[in-house]
């Protein structure tokens, strides 16, 4: 017999998740003022400290703005939320629907991916290009095992994106890798055509180890499209 992991969440992980998906969904509208820390523990039926905790947090993703001595009002995520808050809406309900979501982090996948080839190929060290080309063969080994080639994608895009010396990029690859797309993953037949591509991946290590910025934009971006394109059909027959 087995059994699903328990999933383990603190008090003040639960005032969290229930205000931020109030103020995503639009229940708290941008402006509102937040109410009373007393009050939202009695409500809650937690302690005080629980909902302090909690509104930090909020504070922090930047849904709330809090002024010592007067009310702490609920921020427009739309205008002030940065890309940590991505997966806070994939998982909100109503406030963004997750199909939405994963084309958009793919489409951003997309553009910075293709940025991140040219930069890579234009400025890389002759040590980073070695690795994308050496991590390409090997991606090239795996076979048709499109869960092996997922892990190894991320493993050689890395190497990509730091071999561009973009540290912005980098941030932003590391937030999609470990927090939207974890939240909103892209089912495995939607990403088949381009992990599958194995010869598109050797051209584009190629591309970037010749130092040819431009086709090696326009090669990363002809492998990530496939998944965008894939994930957009998927979203307009549901």
């Amino acid at each position: 017999m087995t059994y699903e992991p328990v999933r383990r969440q603190s008090v003040a992980d639960l005032v969290f998740g229930r205000l931020r998906d109030s103020i995503l969904s639009g229940e708290l509208a941008p402006g509102a003022a937040l109410p009373a820390e007393r009050d939202l523990a009695g409500r809650f039926g937690v302690n005080r400290h629980a909902v302090r905790e909690a509104v930090k947090r909020l504070e922090q993703v930047r849904l709330v703005r809090v002024s010592h001595g007067v009310e702490t009002r609920v921020a427009d995520w739309r205008r002030h939320a940065g890309l940590d808050v991505a997966a806070q809406l994939a998982g909100a309900g109503d406030a963004l629907a997750v199909a939405t979501m994963t084309r958009d982090m793919l489409e951003m996948r997309a553009c910075i991916g293709a940025d991140a080839a040219r930069l890579c190929a234009e400025r890389g060290t002759a040590e980073a290009r070695a690795e994308v080309v050496a991590l390409a063969e090997a991606y090239a080994g795996i076979g048709a095992d499109v869960e092996e080639l997922a892990a190894a994608n991320i493993g050689l895009w890395r190497a990509i994106v730091l071999g561009s010396r973009n540290v912005a990029y980098l941030l932003s690859f590391n937030s999609l890798v470990a927090h939207a797309l974890a939240v909103a993953p892209v089912p495995p037949e939607q990403r088949t055509a381009e992990l599958l591509d194995v010869p598109g991946h050797q051209g584009l290590a190629r591309l970037i180890d010749a130092g040819r910025g431009a086709d090696a934009a326009a090669q990363a971006r002809r492998l990530l499209d496939r998944s965008v394109k894939a994930v957009t059909v998927a979203e307009e027959r549901t």
